[in-house]
């Protein structure tokens, strides 16, 4: 008689941090889950947690903030006309403005950014709620084409441009352009559109700077499918269903 063989095993469901898994929903930034727990706002299936690590299964354990049941927010998709000046982040230690003055009564949940901006640096930003949906984006070997359109002091020549394109290594990194044409010009200054198909901190600002160039003004006006267009600074708007399945198609989140 033959033995049957034993039912397979369900695979584990991985546990994570409470705090982790609050803002994996979508419902607040990590800092802000930690927050919620040390001030005793957030119960593991009816028992309050003071620790932001406490483990817990998502999609199993039941959570509740402030003895309201919680569950992950429906998906927001946001973009926004960053202004010169704003950090892109969720505070700041040193006090300056942040992006998030920028929605500031929009009565939307909380939102992520989905990549950044430094502060001197202007334009199109990402944001939402949607971890996986972000995750694609920023991915080198998933993310869409970035287009900036990028003022400098001087006026490159092709042969300066194509350098741009070659690329340099710098710090142990190597920084290149996908594109770099000439926009304009006008007396001692011109705009450059540049591509990138990954980013890297500071890029452009330091790979122009490696060629002798200043940048006084630098503008994300596309990401992948999604243009900038006549956004005003600092104005937000919803992203169409086309621009959410174009940033980021099904099967690459």
């Amino acid at each position: 008689m033959q033995r049957r063989p034993p039912p397979p095993r369900t695979p584990a469901v991985p546990r994570h941090g409470v705090a982790r898994v609050l803002s994996k929903q979508g419902l607040c930034s990590r800092t802000e889950a930690a927050r919620w727990v040390a001030a005793g706002r957030v119960a593991v299936n009816g028992r309050v947690v003071l620790d932001p690590e406490f483990p817990v299964r998502q999609g199993q354990d039941r959570l509740a903030l402030d003895g309201r049941p919680l569950e992950a927010a429906a998906p927001v998709h946001v973009a926004l006309n960053k202004p010169r000046g704003l950090v892109t982040t969720a505070s700041d230690e040193k006090g300056r403005d942040t992006i998030y003055r920028c929605l500031e009564n929009s009565g939307l949940p909380w939102l992520a950014p989905v990549g950044r901006l430094d502060q001197a640096s202007e334009g199109l930003l990402l944001l939402s709620n949607d971890p996986a949906w972000a995750a694609a984006i920023t991915d080198p070997a998933t993310g869409p084409d970035k287009t900036y359109h990028v003022q400098v002091d001087a006026v490159p020549d092709a042969a300066l441009l194509a350098a741009l394109e070659a690329g340099i290594d710098d710090d142990g990194e190597r920084l290149s352009a996908k594109s770099a044409v000439l926009l304009r010009s006008g007396g001692k200054t011109a705009w450059l559109e540049i591509v990138l198909d990954e980013g890297r901190n500071r890029q452009i600002r330091r790979l122009l700077a490696a060629h002798g160039l200043e940048t006084l003004r630098l503008v994300r006006v596309a990401i992948g499918p999604v243009a900038l267009g006549d956004l005003a600074k600092g104005a937000w708007r919803r992203l169409t269903d086309a621009e959410v399945s174009g940033l980021a198609p099904k099967g690459r989140s």
